[in-house]
């Protein structure tokens, strides 16, 4: 034995109103929907015939009059008191490919703020109907002589609470919302709300203007740019404004959105490219689906094909700036770099869009990836800002480009460039490596020399740092203190430990690979200051500056000073002042 199931319309229109819909504001898009279709069908018998919808709005009820196609006795009864009855709906003449919306669940929206739904209806060449459904799921139907023209209005009668949604000012607000863009004449008692015009339509001097006016005026902002969209095979129009503001490319954009002129949503994501987080679009579509709330975009293959196609535009924009504009490129990646440089690090398509453009700092001035490629043919770069203040100075001096990568994603990205920039070579760049480009002192000076590094070794062995004597530019800098990774890892392994409880130290040891490579204290002799302590004829007073001098170029370098650092740094000024002013003997008592 089989029955048919029972529906519970309040149940529906719970379901409606709480889970499908967003808001009851949408009951309106939905009797427009309906109006729409029945005018386009209507136009497709006759195009001469009216194109018009009449809403008049009164406290407590609300009338949608159209001039469509009119419904048949027994059509009114197949799409309005069943629910879900679609493949009626198309042998009728509403083919979904041609129309906005559905009747049935659209019309039930309507509950969402009605207790009565009221339609009558008038066909060309049939009797007019009247039906009148509740919320409680009774229906009636009958003939009626009460419209003398061909077309359709349906009255709500609000239900109690929802009596904001029929003010005047609340009912033309949402027709501007919702369809603006009609090509149908619209009025509310009397009074046309909308023009049918697209803002990306219109044409001229002004185009640009009023672009930038809609944009002020809809999204709120002063768009940075305007990018006109295209893709015939979506049916889509529309235009991409770029945000004159970052934005976080961790959070998915959203779009505004119209399907054949009738706006979809205001909010719509997955239009375009998740690396297109930089503008907001507002494109009228024909050929994208809609969901079931009609509040978003079916992701099928056309969306993805579209989304493509878009993002081709999007990439041309920011090519022909970068070709034609390159100091409006600049601005704009002043405002989105952080958000570019975000994406780029784990999208391969951002980072091979954008790397030519995108801007380092280094020891010559800020330069973008192409000019770094024309100047050198491995960039090297450092990834704290502490480290290239250590050696900017020097290695430009030795015409040693180091790019700073200590900002905000740029080590990591330069670390990637590679991967996705063909011939392109990145490279850590190691602090010892400044020591081979320096000049080597001839064999008699180096021989001269000796008692002065041995004396000066002496003073840094507590400190373990090794004394080496190079000639270098600029002869204003008297030492520079080095240290390469793998000593640096091994002295702050080494310190842990000896933080570190039992165990921890323990395990700690069995990581220290006893690298016996030490930080080097690099003395400039062309400095005259290196040379004048060279020529100290007093160990002691020597073996004081060399402490001294130790201590300045740890500081000048910005690097860490441990308390064997400071005791040393001490005990040299102590020493020199020693030396400079003798401490008065005591008194014998």
């Amino acid at each position: 034995m089989s029955e048919n199931f029972q529906v519970d319309l309040q149940g529906i229109v719970d379901l409606l109103s709480n889970h499908l819909y967003s808001s009851p504001r949408v009951y309106l898009r939905e009797l427009l929907q309906n109006a729409v279709d029945a005018i386009t069908a209507r136009q497709a018998v006759d195009s001469d015939e009216p194109r018009r919808i009449d809403v008049q709005a009164t406290d407590g009820a609300l009338s949608i009059a159209d001039t469509g196609i009119g419904l048949l006795p027994d059509q009114v009864r197949e799409l309005l008191a069943t629910i879900g009855r679609s493949s009626k709906r198309d042998e009728i003449g509403f083919a979904r490919s041609e129309f906005l919306g559905q009747f049935g669940i659209g019309l039930l929206s309507a509950f969402m703020v009605a207790d009565e739904i009221e339609v009558v209806t008038q066909p060309a060449g049939g009797p007019a109907t009247r039906w009148i459904g509740t919320a409680d799921g009774r229906y009636e139907l009958a003939e009626t002589a009460d419209r003398s023209e061909t077309g359709t209005t349906v009255t709500l009668k609000a239900r109690r609470g929802a009596e904001q949604w029929y003010k005047h000012a609340t009912v033309v607000e949402l027709i501007r919302l919702f369809g603006a863009l009609l090509p149908i004449e619209i009025r509310v008692n009397g009074e046309q709300v909308t023009d049918g015009k697209a803002p990306w339509e219109n044409t001229g001097a002004m185009q640009r203007a009023e672009l930038v006016g809609y944009a002020q005026d809809k999204l709120g902002f002063t768009p940075f740019d305007v990018i006109h969209l295209n893709n015939p095979s979506a049916g889509l129009t529309g235009v991409a404004f770029v945000l004159p503001f970052a934005a976080n490319p961790a959070e998915r954009a959203t779009h505004r959105v119209y399907l054949k002129r009738m706006l979809l949503a205001e909010n719509v994501e997955g239009l375009l490219p998740d690396w297109a987080f930089f503008v907001r679009a507002v494109i009228d579509t024909s050929e994208l689906r809609p969901t079931a709330s009609r509040e978003a975009l079916f992701d099928d293959g056309t969306l993805e094909a579209t989304r493509d196609a878009l993002g081709e535009q999007l990439r041309g924009w920011l090519v022909r700036l970068g070709n034609t504009d390159p100091g409006k490129l600049d601005r704009f990646l002043g405002i989105h770099q952080l958000g570019v440089k975000a994406l780029a690090l784990h999208d391969d398509e951002m980072l091979q869009l954008v790397h030519r453009w995108l801007r380092f700092e280094t020891n010559h001035g800020r330069m973008t990836t192409s000019e770094l490629q024309q100047r050198t043919a491995q960039i090297r770069y450092v990834t704290s800002v502490e480290e290239f203040r250590q050696l900017a100075a020097v290695a430009a001096a030795q015409q040693i480009t180091v790019v700073n990568g200590g900002y905000t994603y740029d080590s990591e990205l330069l670390a990637r460039l590679p991967e996705v920039v063909p011939g392109l070579s990145t490279s850590r760049f190691d602090p010892t490596e400044l020591s081979t480009s320096f000049d080597s002192l001839d064999p008699d000076t180096e021989l001269r020399l000796r008692p002065f590094i041995q004396l000066a070794q002496d003073s840094l062995d507590p400190v373990g740092c090794e004394v080496v004597v190079r000639a270098f530019e600029p002869a204003g800098l008297p030492a520079l203190y080095l240290v390469d990774r793998s000593a640096q890892f091994a002295s702050e392994l080494r310190a842990t430990k000896d933080r570190a409880d039992a165990l921890w130290s323990e395990v700690l040891g069995a990581l220290d690979t006893q690298d016996d490579s030490r930080p080097q204290l690099v003395l400039n002799y062309r400095s005259p200051l290196v040379r004048r302590m060279a020529s100290l004829n007093d160990p002691e007073l020597t073996q004081l500056a060399v402490e001294g001098l130790y201590g300045h170029a740890l500081m000048l370098g910005y690097h860490p000073i441990t308390p064997a650092d400071s005791a040393l740094v001490n005990r040299s000024f102590l020493g020199l002042l020693d030396q400079a002013v003798p401490t008065p003997e005591d008194p014998t008592p």
